[in-house]
């Protein structure tokens, strides 16, 4: 598989610039279409496969991705200089993202923006423009992002495997803050995702069809146990530059997690701010319930013409029952006795 370093920088540059189509299609639905030969060149020589949302989908360093994707993780990794002071938030898609996203912005931020106050952040944007993602936002289409506007710490976040993340990420002192969901839990959401996104241009992918896809470990920044395991390893050789948290747990004791992620962030809460509810507060405003239903997430779009919404669907744990036959789930539960029965992870409701 060709190395991203076989290319100059400025041939990158050339084919990551996605041009505009004669297409009703959003950028995020955008394939190779539109590529520059360099691009298509690039593109042809690494794996495909039939798509989640786009036509097609590539194995990129060991990943697949969409071309864009890949396009903004390429620059990323030639760009991007972390700072020893940066929080990343990491998630594979579909793992409770926004949820963490706002939890993190909320408690990084309680000194600036209090969270009794009315203006908060959170109440006005969502929380994907508040933490932004490195290669599906500020890297995206060949843009040359302006930190210049960013406090310190730096808050932002990435799907990518840890192999792919940039060089100075891995060896700075850049806190990697990891959320892991069941995957029978994760596969529906990201099926759902996907089939919104999709809704009113094609056709919906059949579950069947796409549960056999994540099967295999084709699925966006796939195979979803080497995703989970290369993070997992990093929180137990390096426990003070990973935190490996799991979205259930969040949910069965999320004052008990707040007060870890808080701790592993060096940002621990007082006795006062506990007595005074700080934490109750947080949750309380990083709920479901409450996001859900605010303005800017039920009628918001993001820059690429994302409806707020799509990131709001249910935030339950289990749902997976609701869609999984019984056939289906036999099938899961084998790859995941197998994918991860050398490690400590367990995941719960499945």
């Amino acid at each position: 598989m060709s190395k991203p370093s076989s290319y100059k920088l400025e041939e990158i540059t050339q084919f990551s610039k996605i041009k505009t189509m004669t297409t009703s299609l959003p950028k995020h639905l955008q394939d190779q279409e539109g590529l520059s030969e360099e691009g298509k060149n690039f593109f042809s020589i690494l794996p495909k496969e039939k798509g989640w949302m786009g036509s097609y989908i590539y194995n990129y360093q060991g990943f697949w991705a969409s071309p864009r994707t890949i396009q903004g993780v390429i620059a990323c990794q030639q760009q991007f200089h972390a700072q020893d002071s940066d929080i990343i938030i990491v998630t594979p898609p579909k793992s409770g993202t926004t949820w963490l996203k706002s939890l993190l912005f909320a408690l990084v931020n309680r000194m600036k923006y209090p969270v009794f106050e009315q203006n908060h952040p959170l109440l006005v944007k969502n929380p994907h423009e508040l933490i932004p993602f490195l290669e599906i936002s500020l890297y995206v289409d060949g843009c040359v992002p302006n930190f210049a506007s960013f406090t310190s710490p730096r808050l932002l976040s990435t799907h990518m495997p840890f192999a792919s993340l940039p060089k100075s990420i891995q060896d700075s002192k850049t806190k990697l803050v990891y959320l892991c969901r069941n995957p029978k839990d994760t596969f529906i959401s990201l099926w759902h995702f996907t089939n919104n996104l999709r809704l009113h241009h094609k056709d919906m992918h059949p579950i069947e069809e796409k549960l056999e896809s994540f099967c295999k470990g084709v699925s966006p920044y796939g195979p979803f146990w080497n995703h989970v395991l290369d993070y997992w390893k990093q929180s137990i050789e390096k426990p003070k530059k990973v935190l490996f948290l799991m979205y259930e747990e969040i949910k069965a004791q999320p004052k008990l997690q707040l007060k870890r992620l808080a701790e592993f962030l060096e940002c621990p809460f007082s006795i006062e701010e506990e007595n005074c509810g700080v934490m109750d507060e947080i949750l309380r405003m990083c709920s479901f319930e409450n996001l859900s239903n605010l303005e800017v997430n039920t009628n918001g779009k993001l820059s690429n013409e994302t409806e707020n919404k799509v990131f709001f669907r249910k935030g339950e744990v289990g749902d997976w029952k609701n869609y999984f036959t019984r056939e289906m789930s036999e099938k899961l539960n084998d790859i995941i006795e197998q994918k991860f029965q050398e490690s400590e992870i367990k995941f719960l409701y499945i």
